[in-house]
């Protein structure tokens, strides 16, 4: 699919690797190339299938100015749409996180990722989090350790932390009401770097959870079903 994924070392004999599918990637079969070894001369490839998937679409309500924004709000996107692309080219080339991934916030998700979104009647790019229905003021957990890359107002994800976690996974919280981190922080599992909040292109206060994998943007709660407390 065009990415390569890092892999990392569970023990002197076990090696593991975290793929991401992207969103828009077309259904079909795709080879996965693991190499191995310094000089990079052992080679196994597998099938990967990517299976058709049905997204639900669901219709929003939102400030005119969230959808269609002025002229002089336009210089503002584009700085923010640049700088989170420096942002997903720069992780730490090491693992920063460690052990099972945590929720950030108790609530379930009520919005699912994929999910095609309709502001006032136009349709828009598709959901690439999740959405978790909490209270204004509801504290957000780091769900592992890393380093803050980002800790600021957004003009559509409102107040925003990113969290990379290395490798090239991050985490990306959005519209949040306030921030308790600082770029340039690390962070540990469980630690609070915001509270839930109602900032941004949003109908109400929720917390967004994106994910992103090498530039792959996979779904917060599949990550969960890997390397979650469950996971086995």
């Amino acid at each position: 699919m065009g990415r390569e994924f890092p892999a990392f070392s569970e023990s002197p004999t076990e090696w593991r690797a975290l793929v991401g599918v992207d969103l828009e990637v077309k259904p079909g079969r795709y080879d996965l190339s693991v190499v191995a070894g310094e000089a990079a001369t052992d080679q196994t490839t597998y099938r990967l299938v990517v299976a058709p998937k049905k997204f639900a679409t669901r219709e929003l309500t939102v400030d005119p100015a969230f959808v269609n924004p002025p002229a002089e709000a336009q210089a503002r996107i584009q700085a923010d749409a640049e700088r989170l692309n420096r942002v997903w080219a720069s992780s730490s080339p090491v693992r920063l996180w460690s052990g099972n991934f945590v929720r950030p916030v108790a609530a379930p998700a009520n919005s699912a990722f994929g999910t095609r979104s309709v502001f006032n009647g136009e349709p828009r790019s598709p959901h690439g989090g999740a959405d978790f229905s909490s209270l204004a003021g509801t504290p957000v957990e780091s769900p592992n350790a890393g380093r803050i890359a980002v800790a600021d107002d957004l003009y559509f994800t409102g107040n925003t932390v990113v969290i990379d976690h290395g490798l090239g996974l991050f985490s990306l919280f959005a519209h949040l009401q306030s921030m308790d981190v600082k770029e340039g922080d690390t962070v540990v599992t469980g630690q609070m770097v915001g509270k839930v909040g109602a900032t941004g292109r949003v109908t109400g206060p929720h917390l967004h959870w994106t994910v992103r994998l090498n530039d792959a943007r996979v779904d917060p709660m599949s990550l969960l079903a890997v390397l979650g407390a469950t996971s086995k």
